[in-house]
């Protein structure tokens, strides 16, 4: 590598050499990130630098390779423990070890041949263990030679092979790599951990009509060895890298080319430069993706007071790349080529950002994936706002992740069957908890804190500590935290636990005192979650005050130390109400006493009240009050009362949370007496909002059309006049069409209302649509229509018809896959269950003979028929089906046993909350007599 190199390589491994005794290596934590099975190689050695030579055939699909690695030794040891891949070989012939030695003042060193025993892999694990003659002593270093050989893929783990149509219509081939989060392994053997950070020299060989994207920069392009077959390839070799992880070495050999714009752009001393490689006939249609990417690099720049250590990223859009999500190596990112094109500032950000947070500076252990990706989205969303005011997200950042995680962690078993879901979970989780540092330490200290936790670790890695503990010394420094806390503790009361909590403020009123509760938020009945006692957070106390509505102020009057209750004194007078947590600071509902609550309400109605609370605090207000009522810590009279404002409200924010209200309660409440009447309260507040913005339909912004298109579909299934005579309308002209089973003929939205409110004729013209589906049309399409013939009709006659043609006629028509997803659609809404469970037990004999050997159509059917009654009347339906057929249910027997337990926990929800709703409707109906449409 030079004298210069090893001179540094010297001075790097004489400091592990002195430090690694004194790391201590944690237990494995790799079981906390699920998606990650792995092995730790042991600390006995670490690596200081690669050099390695890959040779890949792209005709025969395989590769080749050589690889020097220089190690220092930290214990006595005589085996060498790498990662190596069942796929890759590797030719126990060629393993060399030299140690060298270096004199004082020779900047060349002596070398020494170590004799090796053999070479052997560790069953069933991607360890690759070379086993020596003789003890290596403590502090030696030594470079160990090897060749390899292995395959390339189309799977896109490691090294793989992908085609796309060129310019000229002719099929290209390319080669690119995938290396998160340990598939280095399969390319070349190596200490494939993020925490070895070590310096790679490269070279790469490749078609000569071909062009190789690195890390790095080319340094110099050779002819390869004459006395080998070439196939007219010759070897590129590269600047070498600065000091990185294995899972973000990368490289792409294809014939993109590189993208030449108006402008140029370079910054810092480094003098970056962004480059896009495309085909070169969409070239044109990136200079926007270009500006994007400049102007996010800009910016971070400055956030990051740091000039990334490279001089140039290439970005390459690749037609057809089959990954799910960009390969983001150091200096080197690959997007699908259209996902490049429809990408925003956002998704760009998050991979501009991984070049600093996760290349430069990165996690030790992938238990801390959660922080990274946390952290880095929370500064994507930052430079969005920051950049063009958030109109990116259309006001759903960070309502819609936080909405999603307030519905999961409610739930008695968060996660109970999805690992992936809980990953991305806890990563959100995080996020919101980052934003929530932003608001209560202040923009200023966290950025501060972000800044110096980076210089401190470039070129270093990182644990989740070592972020708080830098947040922590800046926001001391800054006095924006109380001398007694610090981050860590509050941040491992939110990361530890997948749940959220709630905190209820109780006022007194006379003595101008609030009582503060936190508990364990639960949505879902029943609220038996094991040591929720136990369980206690650091809270964020921000108040806003009525006579005092500063919003822009968000540092809390205290924070609610790790106990169950707190006593707040100097609240305002009696006839003020007091709003806490506003503008969703921390992923946190609130609850109130009923005259704090009415107060919110009778401002909210008022002209003041809409203009002076931010549009994210009362949508946090409406989402807060329903959610506690839904949950059984707040009377529904009450929630409805919280959405006579929406009357006079057009902001999408605050309409989001809505639908899925009207969703969530109009699913439990199906069946009921008081569905009618909440349905006719849906028709009367969201028909102002309907009939308002259909009038500037085509004058409306983006996120007001899908308000609108909202609007419409929640009217149409609450039987909204207008829609429903629109809808049979649409549907009349289909069924006189002499092309009904070439397309769709009526729009999707109306597919629902006609088939729901429609006669009987109009729903089997659609049912032969489904039977009659040409196999030439998208599937997905009669997927669709199957879907509202059994979800969305009220008649039982329709369904009862279904059933018979698809179980009892066993009509070819309807294959396994069809009558499941029957089943879950009954099970879903407009009394379908209920229909199912009647159809089933007049039908008892035929369909358990029918599904007798189809335990799981039998086990869907036992649940779809069972699992979503509500009420006493239901529990008692299921129950005679349970009494009369008990030693019948084989399988299923512990499907319906559960859903009589899950019923009767139901059954006193519906006890409690349904004559409320009720009494609330009635009243309400009593007092306005608003027109129904």
């Amino acid at each position: 590598m030079g004298t210069k190199a090893i001179s540094l390589k010297v001075l790097l491994s004489l400091v592990l050499c002195t430090y690694a005794a004194k790391i201590k290596r944690s237990i494995d934590l790799s079981a906390s990130h699920a998606l990650i099975q792995d092995v730790r190689l042991p600390m006995d050695i670490l690596p200081t630098g690669y050099e390695i030579d890959i040779r890949p055939n792209l005709e025969d699909s395989s590769f080749s390779g050589s690889i020097k690695i220089n190690m220092s030794w930290t214990k006595p040891t005589r085996t060498i423990s790498l990662h190596a891949h069942y796929d890759l070989q590797i030719n126990d012939r060629s393993i060399k070890l030299t140690k060298k030695t270096w004199e004082s003042g020779n900047e060349t060193a002596s070398e020494e041949y170590i004799k090796i025993l053999r070479g052997d892999r560790l069953p069933k694990k991607t360890v690759y263990i070379v086993y020596l003659k003789d003890t290596i002593k403590e502090c030696s270093q030594c470079e160990l030679a090897m060749e390899f050989e292995g395959g390339i893929w189309k799977t896109n783990e490691g090294i793989f092979k992908g085609t796309y149509i060129s310019d000229d219509g002719e099929e290209n081939t390319y080669l690119a790599t995938y290396m998160r989060p340990n598939n280095a392994r399969r390319l070349f053997p190596c200490f494939d951990e993020p925490g070895f950070k070590v310096p790679f020299k490269v070279s790469i060989a490749r078609p000569r009509n071909f062009v190789t994207l690195f890390n790095t920069q080319l340094l110099k392009t050779e002819e390869l060895d004459a006395t080998k077959p070439n196939l007219d390839y010759v070897v590129d070799h590269f600047e070498v890298t600065p000091p990185m992880s294995t899972f973000t070495f990368g490289f792409v050999i294809s014939q993109l080319k590189k993208i030449d714009f108006p402008m140029e752009y370079a910054s810092g001393e480094n003098k970056l430069q962004i480059n896009i490689w495309a085909s070169k006939k969409n070239a044109s249609k990136f200079e926007d993706t270009f500006s994007k990417l400049t102007r996010l690099y800009n910016y971070m720049e400055e956030y990051f007071n740091s000039s990334l250590p490279l001089s140039k990223i290439d970005v390459i859009a690749i037609p057809e790349l089959p990954l799910m999500h960009p390969s983001d190596n150091w200096g080197l990112i690959l997007f699908k080529e259209t996902e490049l094109l429809n990408l925003g500032y956002y998704h760009l950000a998050q991979e501009l950002i991984y070049q600093w947070l996760g290349s430069w500076i990165t996690l030790e252990w992938w238990s801390d994936i959660h922080v990274n990706k946390a952290l880095t989205s929370f500064l994507a969303a930052n430079f969005v706002f920051q950049i063009d005011s958030g109109k990116e997200f259309n006001g759903k950042y960070p309502m819609t992740i936080l909405y999603s995680l307030y519905y999961e962690f409610s739930k008695r078993y968060p996660h109970s069957r999805i690992t992936g879901m809980k990953q991305e979970s806890t990563s959100y989780k995080i996020e919101l908890f980052i934003r929530m540092l932003n608001y209560t330490l202040g923009h200023d200290s966290l950025r501060a804190g972000i800044e110096n936790f980076m210089a401190s670790r470039h070129f270093k890695t990182f644990s989740s500590n070592d972020l708080w503990n830098a947040l922590t010394v800046q926001s001391l420094l800054d006095k924006t935290l109380p001398s007694h806390n610090n981050v860590t503790d509050i941040a491992n009361s939110w990361i530890s636990k997948n749940r959220l909590p709630s905190i209820s403020v109780q006022r007194d009123y006379a003595g101008k005192r609030a009582t503060v509760t936190q508990k364990v938020y639960l949505r879902e009945r029943p609220h038996d979650v094991p040591e929720q006692d136990k369980m206690l957070w650091w809270i964020p106390l921000v108040f806003i005050e009525e006579n005092n509505l500063n919003f822009s102020y968000t540092r809390p009057i205290e924070w609610m130390p790790y106990k169950r209750d707190l006593i707040l004194n100097n609240m305002p007078a009696d006839d003020k109400f007091v709003i806490v947590n506003p503008e969703e600071i921390g992923p946190f509902p609130v609850n109130y006493d009923i005259k704090n609550w009415n107060m919110l309400s009778s401002f909210l109605q008022t002209n003041l009240g809409l203009s002076s609370i931010p549009a994210l605090t009362r949508a946090k207000l409406l989402h807060d009050a329903w959610n506690l009522a839904y949950a059984g810590d707040l009377s529904f009279a009450t929630a409805f009362n919280m959405t006579l404002f929406m009357q006079l409200e057009r902001d999408p924010i605050v309409w989001n949370p809505v639908f899925t209200f009207i969703d969530h309660i109009g699913r439990h409440i199906d069946g009921s007496d008081v569905h009618e009447q909440f349905q006719a309260y849906i028709r009367h507040i969201l028909t102002p909002l309907y009939l308002e913005l259909s009038e500037q339909k085509n004058n409306l912004e983006i996120w007001h059309t899908e308000l609108l298109s909202m609007a419409e579909t929640f009217l149409c299934r609450a039987g909204y006049t207008i829609c429903v005579e629109e809808a049979q309308q649409a549907f009349k002209q289909w069924m006189e069409s002499d092309m009904a089973d070439e397309k769709f003929m009526i729009s999707n939205k109306y597919i629902c209302p006609a088939l729901k409110w429609g006669t009987m004729e109009e729903w089997q013209f659609g049912l032969m649509r489904v039977i009659n589906f040409p196999k030439s049309r998208i599937q997905s399409e009669r997927t669709y229509l199957l879907k509202n013939l059994a979800g969305c009709p009220v008649q039982s006659e329709k369904i009862v018809y279904l059933l018979n043609i698809a179980i009892i006629e066993r009509n070819a028509n309807f294959t396994e896959n069809d009558i499941i997803l029957i089943f879950n659609m009954l099970n879903r809404g407009s009394g379908g269950n209920k229909i199912l469970l009647n159809f089933l037990s007049n039908n008892w004999s035929t369909i358990r003979n029918r599904f007798e050997n189809k335990t799981n159509l039998w086990d869907s059917l036992i649940s779809s028929a069972t699992g979503s009654f509500t009420t006493d009347e239901g529990y008692k339906m299921v129950k005679t089906l349970f009494d009369e057929h008990r030693n019948e249910f084989g399988s299923a027997l512990h499907i319906i046993e559960k859903s009589l337990k899950n019923i009767q926990e139901e059954a006193k929800w519906s006890e409690e909350n349904l004559p409320v709703i009720e009494n609330w409707l009635t009243e309400f109906f009593h007092k306005n007599h608003p027109k129904d449409e």
